[in-house]
């Protein structure tokens, strides 16, 4: 039978590296590419890592009530469309989608089927370190993140499953334990 997992957490907190580690286990599982207006990165394949399109498409898009949850980020669209989630269901597929808590909020008011699993970072001390370690982001959006993270874990208590991400390896295997207890379990 298929499932939607539904994996949040706030940046930093390791839900990607989690994810992209226990997903291979699980051949029926496939993970939701979302729709996006940022543009494609030199690495990045149109309908593998993200579905590209330009800002008025993706407005079309939510008019037509087309996408399960969308959402801005630093400018752009970001969004997961119906006709993928619901694809793979025919097909007999389960579905994991890794977005922000209300993204995770909205698929559930959509499909309450959905299994929400949230990932906490150890504490917003070490959440600080590991954004700071990454290098990616300018003060100004560290600060934002770190706001951000601080909404996003007041959202914990919607998710079924919370797991604190303080070592990797323990994290991947709760996170693989959720996913085959579910999977083996009658609706």
């Amino acid at each position: 039978m298929s499932k939607i997992f539904v994996v949040s957490a706030p940046s930093g907190a390791g839900k990607t590296t989690v994810v992209r580690s226990v997903l291979p286990k699980f051949p029926e599982i496939t993970f939701s590419i979302s729709a996006t207006t940022r543009s494609r990165r030199d690495f990045e394949i149109d309908g593998v890592d993200y579905f590209f399109m330009d800002e008025t498409e993706f407005k079309k898009k939510i008019e037509a009530n087309e996408f399960v949850e969308w959402e801005t980020f630093y400018g752009y669209y970001y969004g997961t469309l119906k006709s993928f989630i619901n694809s793979e269901i025919e097909n007999d597929k389960s579905v994991l989608l890794e977005v922000d808590v209300k993204g995770a909020v909205k698929i559930k008011s959509v499909y309450p089927e959905a299994i929400l699993i949230f990932i906490l970072p150890p504490s917003i001390e070490e959440l600080k370190k590991r954004l700071i370690k990454r290098n990616t982001e300018t003060e100004k959006d560290l600060q934002k993140r770190f706001e951000r993270a601080k909404m996003e874990i007041d959202f914990q208590d919607q998710f079924q499953y919370k797991v604190v991400n303080d070592d990797i390896e323990n994290a991947r295997e709760k996170i693989y334990n959720i996913l085959k207890s579910e999977l083996t379990k009658e609706n």
